[in-house]
């Protein structure tokens, strides 16, 4: 995958690693019409989920002795399982002559993504000695002999306090484990010391082209790394400033992994922005991180230049327009992992919407009905998908779920009540416990309306608020599935405002056929910024949005679309609150 941005109309948003949530340097978590547009540009130009780099490390303990002399000679190999149970090599250590307790020194590289479970497959085999000088990339696997098999979740290795997990290996033939004492396999994590190497911008510019008819010019700068190909890759960007020649943009951040190295060259473009998404090209300049810290140095700008057709071929036209970098400032950040690693607890809560709009559950056409044959229906799934994922990050088992939307056995109607039935306690044990207080509910409760999110909204920031006097971290995830527009979209967008100063964020899953686009207001990512009545703005981004039929209905998975962002939600509000970050 391209190591590639998402904008977010504050300032820079970098991808991966430490600087996955320091845009929050640039300002409030939310974006106008023109930066959400601004984003359906970036996504045609190679914008896909962000990932952090990190480096496996691998040694075995007790392995068996298949050579009659001597002890094994040992080769590791990491494959990734595909949905189709396919393996995928991703990298192969160096061959460990005669030992039973091999250490190998080749890391293995691969890409961490929090919102996908990475399926991991160790094989160890034992090096035939004709082959001893045959590099280890070049050796044909099926003329050594496999030692032992094990297999991981990278969810599992990286949430350890020691970012370190000890596998058993098995052996495994016709598709059937044998348990044999093979030895041990020990995996360790370790993020690339790039992902937290941050380094924050301040770009200016001045006479900048008019290229709007009856205003000035609309600019955004757009940060892309040259690859040795030509082609360039997105990096990070500014917000739009509207009708300014002479526009200073919020910081830019970004971290070394994503520019590889601070000679590597770097495009940066100004555009004009444009409502209909044709953003026309003011200007661009090819610097290096080096070059762009010289250049704050000496406090001098450089001339832009625009690609200029003469004749058949592309000539740069050097414009008067210049580019100025007021801040160039180099830094280390603790990283998503860091906090996890470090003890960071994160909790889990669940809100489902029991309105009459999803049908009687009795009925197989509810949104609500429980199959008999076992199979989930749309809000089973959502919760069972998105707790998949989050299930190695939570502190504990134990998880606040609520209903809200119906009326109760001889009761009202109740915009937030406890699934479990308890008067006092909403929590109930893991997943399975929301599932079983879930299908309860639905024989207890009366199905009914309308859909306000406000009280559960409310509920849930009041937890999160409680654990501010906790000398522990904390980060609060709430989950609500609902299959309709909210009623109580002021008093929601006020919850929310008021939310957003805490460790909470709030992710919303869409189910069933309802026309969702109202929905999409509260989700910073694609509509205008959320304020309250009171005219208070957010302080950050706290919630996301999915339709799940738009996710199943594309290459990415509703997990992918609803969770891809809760690690720079959750850097976003620590690096507000300045919780534990390096110098």
């Amino acid at each position: 995958m391209g190591n590639c941005f998402s904008g977010d109309g504050q300032g820079g948003r970098p991808v991966g690693g430490a600087a996955a949530a320091a845009a929050v340097a640039g300002g409030p978590g939310l974006k106008s019409g023109a930066d959400g547009a601004c984003d359906l540009f970036l996504k045609s130009r190679c914008l896909r989920s962000p990932y952090t780099q990190i480096e496996l490390s691998l040694s075995a303990t007790d392995l068996c002795d298949q050579d009659v002399l001597s002890k094994s000679d040992s080769l590791a190999i990491v494959y990734a399982k595909q949905r189709d149970g396919k393996l995928e090599e991703l990298g192969r250590t160096e061959v460990i002559l005669s030992s039973a307790n091999p250490v190998w020194t080749q890391k293995i590289i691969i890409n961490y993504q929090f919102e996908v479970l990475q399926h991991l497959v160790f094989q160890v085999y034992d090096v035939e000695s004709v082959f001893h000088n045959v590099p280890a990339k070049m050796l044909k696997l099926e003329e050594q002999q496999l030692l032992g098999e094990a297999s991981s979740l990278l969810s599992e290795v990286v949430t350890t306090p020691a970012r370190s997990l000890t596998l058993n290996l098995d052996w495994k033939e016709n598709n059937e484990t044998h348990l044999r004492k093979l030895g041990k396999l020990n995996v360790c994590v370790n993020e690339s010391l790039g992902s937290k190497t941050i380094m924050e911008i301040v770009f200016r510019c001045s006479e900048l082209e008019n290229k709007d008819l009856f205003s000035k010019s609309d600019p955004f700068l757009l940060m892309s790394r040259k690859e040795e190909s030509g082609v360039l890759v997105p990096i990070s960007k500014t917000e739009v400033k509207k009708n300014d020649r002479n526009p200073i943009w919020r910081p830019v951040i970004v971290n070394l992994q994503q520019i590889v190295s601070k000679e590597n060259p770097l495009a940066i473009e100004c555009f004009n922005f444009n409502s209909n998404g044709k953003h026309e090209l003011i200007g661009k300049v090819i610097k290096s991180l080096a070059e762009l810290e010289k250049l704050h140095h000496s406090q001098h700008g450089e001339d832009l230049f625009l690609p200029t057709l003469v004749g058949n071929d592309y000539e740069d036209k050097v414009l008067k327009s210049q580019i100025f970098v007021e801040r160039f400032s180099q830094s280390k950040s603790k990283t998503f992992l860091d906090y996890i690693s470090d003890g960071c607890e994160m909790n889990f809560m669940v809100a489902i919407d029991f309105t009459a709009s999803n049908g009687n559950p009795r009925l197989p056409d509810s949104l609500h009905y429980i199959d008999p044959s076992g199979r989930p229906n749309a809000y089973q799934r959502a919760i069972l998908e998105v707790g998949e994922v989050l299930q190695f990050y939570v502190a504990h088992r134990r998880f606040p779920a609520w209903g809200f939307g119906a009326r109760p056995i001889d009761g009202p109607v109740s915009h937030c009540f406890n699934l479990n039935g308890s008067t006092y306690q909403p929590e109930v044990e893991g997943i399975q416990g929301i599932m079983s207080a879930y299908i309860s509910a639905l024989h207890n409760v009366s199905l009914a309306g309308p859909t306000l999110f406000g009280h559960v909204i409310s509920a849930a920031a009041l937890i999160a608020g409680q654990s501010l006097s906790n000398s522990r971290q904390k980060y609060f995830i709430l989950l609500i599935v609902t299959d309709g527009v909210i009623t109580d979209l002021q008093e929601t967008k006020d919850a929310l405002v008021k939310a957003s100063d805490l460790p909470l964020s709030i992710l919303i899953v869409g189910v069933g056929g309802a026309d969702f686009k109202e929905m999409e207001i509260l989700d910073a990512e694609k509509g205008e910024r959320i304020e309250s009545p009171t005219g208070r703005v957010a302080s950050r981004d706290i919630v996301q949005f999915v339709a799940m039929r738009d996710a199943q209905s594309g290459e990415v998975s509703v997990i992918q679309s609803l969770l891809a962002e809760l690690p720079r939600q959750f850097m976003s509000y620590m690096q507000s609150r300045d919780v534990d970050q390096l110098n």
